[in-house]
């Protein structure tokens, strides 16, 4: 009886009290007898570089946020909007056309040439903005397009509206603060440039501000950065930004542009 007694004391004494290192075995065998480490700092930087190079990639050359610094495009564009430009709109062949609304770098068009940033500030906006984070650089710019290469722009005609090649302009999408503009104008737009016009008329700088500068006011449709397609900030804002139909109705230029 000593004897059996003494054999049953051993036994309990192999088998944990708890039970832990007996679950701990299991587990040990479950996953190959290794337990998965957690993920270095070095890994997590490798895989965070990857994906801001990633991102800055895709804005560089595909899809680039870009916030709305004033209310010159209201209401389409209110003030704070992060728009998403899609940068391929023009790169195979394609160019703007009028009702399209643009990005656009305004050196030698609405700002003069040689107007410079701080270098490291500059990046450090570049790498901001390149996110949506931080408002655009002084030069960049976003319009509407109302004239193409050729075409006649007049305001006003008797009813108060924009003609492009004699047909008067059913401009819906401009703020009612205002008509479609204070400042009478009569142009042609040259070839391989653009007449842009913000939708908050009586609040925006844009190519009548420039009529007596050189270039008068039109934009080198090269220094188009891309067509604003959709407003992707604020969560409340989510869409696209629509066509408009206001511009359906317009003929194309003749050849040599269109006079009256």
């Amino acid at each position: 009886m000593d004897t059996e007694a003494q054999h049953t004391e051993r036994d309990r004494s192999s088998t944990p009290a708890d039970g832990v290192e007996e679950e701990g075995s299991r587990s040990a065998r479950r996953y190959g007898g290794r337990r998965r480490s957690p993920m270095s700092l070095r890994t997590a930087g490798v895989i965070g570089g990857a994906c801001a190079v990633f991102v800055l990639l895709l804005s560089h050359f595909v899809v680039q946020p870009f916030q709305i610094p004033s209310s010159s495009m209201e209401p389409t564009l209110q003030v704070g909007d992060r728009v998403l430009v899609n940068k391929l709109a023009y790169r195979f062949g394609a160019e703007p056309r009028r009702g399209d609304v643009i990005v656009f770098d305004g050196t030698g068009s609405f700002v003069p040439e040689g107007v410079t940033e701080n270098p490291v500030s500059s990046v450090v906006r570049e790498g901001l903005a390149a996110l949506g984070l931080a408002e655009p650089a002084e030069t960049d710019f976003v319009k509407r397009v109302v004239g193409v290469g050729g075409d006649r722009v007049v305001c006003c005609d008797k009813g108060g509206r924009v003609e492009v090649n004699g047909v008067p302009v059913d401009e819906r999408y401009l703020h009612p603060d205002g008509g479609p503009s204070e400042v009478a104008f009569d142009i042609v737009v040259p070839e391989a440039t653009l007449w842009v016009m913000g939708d908050h008329r009586s609040n925006s700088r844009d190519s009548r501000d420039h009529l007596g500068q050189p270039g008068g006011g039109m934009v080198p449709v090269d220094m188009v950065v891309g067509r604003a397609d959709w407003i992707g900030w604020p969560v409340g804002r989510w869409s696209g930004i629509e066509p408009t139909g206001a511009f359906s109705g317009v003929p194309d230029a003749p050849p040599g542009g269109a006079h009256g």
